[in-house]
């Protein structure tokens, strides 16, 4: 049981601390003290239930205990642990956001880092389904089907109903869940003569140029959305070019708790962006999980890395720099086009960057324009919101946010995150269609 005292259950006050990830030390990867720590926190988590209508991790955890003998976690058979852990897509809204015992809370509750744990563990001793893997190959899967006449072959049996049944039975993505639509040429075939020339302009941490990681996701299924923010830093006097070259950002292999393959991924990436920071770059990337990437994950991972941390100060989320513009009066209003009522859910990979609304803060600038901010998660998070075994409990996430979307009588639907504003738009039919906000920004600027 949680200790009653009530001295002891209050919760703690001061900002989270985050402990890096010690997945070198074989005590990480001991099943009997993995087992032991998810009791402990399952019954801290027990006994105040705060975050019960975050995800589905928390009900499927508090319905074991109460389905229970005892009523409490010790009548919960360990080897249901684990699902909970396959609820748990990391999106760390309970550490950031609802859990008043993270640290230096002296009970030491990282939520989402343990779920990391069991994670990593289960796939070090088992390994994942070929399904798991190839969807979490997103850079692969990608390059393949972006493939000139591959690409037309993909699309098309993806719009089947005859081949989404063969998708569901191969791979296990749900047959009515939204899938990419690839794209050739991708992003960085488009863009690749980009050469940032230009003068930079520093502006509180920002240096005046940018190159962007485009990221896998966009690179070959939303390229436009690669050439918007290209065209909105230009507007901006900003130089830019893209990445030398670069792999994924890792964040489909943790989420499946395959810490190996993101260390290599790791390896490829950190040494070009590194280079590229000491060569006055600072970086961006269009979707929130990959910056999020390599301003957290990497650097708790690798707390001793010189080059990860150089890269961690150098990355920032696109309407983070523009923010930075605006304050050093850098960032142009030469809007000519409004935007009338947005609804803007807030991404849950955004949110726990610690950066405040900064897309609503830049959007509310074009004149007769109207945010609904809605931060609520839009249950997509990775391959949590297509495989066949979550998709239905996805859809049951996105509905409060789908309902205040229709509240809004919003004309766009925006979202940083192009799936979860993709997952949101499919549960409403398209009405409205996602637009990601940077192509919005684009769009009230008129270029």
């Amino acid at each position: 049981m949680v200790d009653p005292n009530p001295s002891r259950r209050e919760g703690n006050l001061e900002a989270p601390t985050r402990h890096p990830l010690d997945w070198h030390n074989d005590a990480f990867w001991d099943q009997n003290a993995l087992d032991a720590e998810l009791e402990r926190v399952f019954d801290i988590c027990h006994g105040c239930r705060r975050c019960v209508s975050l995800c589905h991790a928390f009900p499927t955890l508090f319905d074991l205990v109460d389905e229970s003998e005892t009523m409490e976690v010790d009548g919960v058979d360990k080897a249901d642990y684990t699902k909970v852990t396959e609820q748990c897509y990391l999106c760390d809204l309970c550490y950031q956001t609802k859990c008043p015992y993270v640290p230096p809370h002296e009970w030491n509750v990282d939520f989402p880092h343990l779920m990391l744990r069991a994670k990593a563990v289960a796939f070090r001793k088992h390994g994942a389904p070929l399904k798991a893997r190839v969807l979490s190959s997103t850079d692969a899967v990608g390059k393949l089907a972006s493939i000139p006449v591959v690409v037309e072959v993909v699309n098309a049996a993806n719009r089947s109903p005859t081949g989404r049944k063969l998708l569901e039975k191969t791979l296990g993505v749900h047959r009515d869940a939204r899938v990419p639509e690839y794209q050739s040429p991708s992003a960085r075939k488009r863009l690749r003569a980009l050469d940032g020339n230009g003068d930079a302009v520093a502006a509180g941490p920002t240096r005046g140029k940018v190159a962007i990681f485009a990221t896998c996701y966009c690179d070959h299924a939303m390229p436009q959305v690669v050439e918007d923010l290209v065209k909105v830093l230009a507007h901006n006097d900003i130089p830019v070019r893209l990445v030398e070259r670069e792999r994924c950002c890792g964040m489909p292999k943790l989420e499946l708790g395959d810490l190996d393959s993101v260390r290599k991924y790791k390896e490829e990436n950190i040494p070009v962006l590194a280079r590229m920071t000491r060569d006055g770059w600072d970086l961006t990337a269009p979707i929130p999980s990959c910056v999020l990437m390599f301003k957290q994950e990497l650097p708790l991972m690798f707390p001793d890395d010189e080059e990860v941390a150089l890269v961690r100060d150098c990355f920032f989320d696109p309407f983070e720099y523009l923010a930075e513009r605006r304050k050093a009066s850098l960032l142009a209003t030469d809007f000519k086009h409004p935007l009338g009522k947005v609804a803007w859910q807030v991404a849950c990979h955004q949110r726990v960057q610690k950066i405040g609304p900064r897309t609503r803060e830049i959007l509310e600038l074009v004149p007769d324009t109207e945010i609904t901010t809605i931060e609520r998660c839009s249950g997509h998070d990775g391959t949590y919101g297509v495989k066949r075994e979550t998709y239905a409990i996805s859809r049951k996430i996105a509905l409060p946010v789908e309902k205040r979307v229709q509240q809004s009588e919003a004309t766009h639907l925006t979202s940083d995150c192009p799936m979860a504003g993709n997952h949101i738009a499919h549960g409403l039919d398209d009405k409205p269609a996602n637009t990601h906000p940077i192509s919005l920004l684009r769009k009230a600027y008129g270029i």
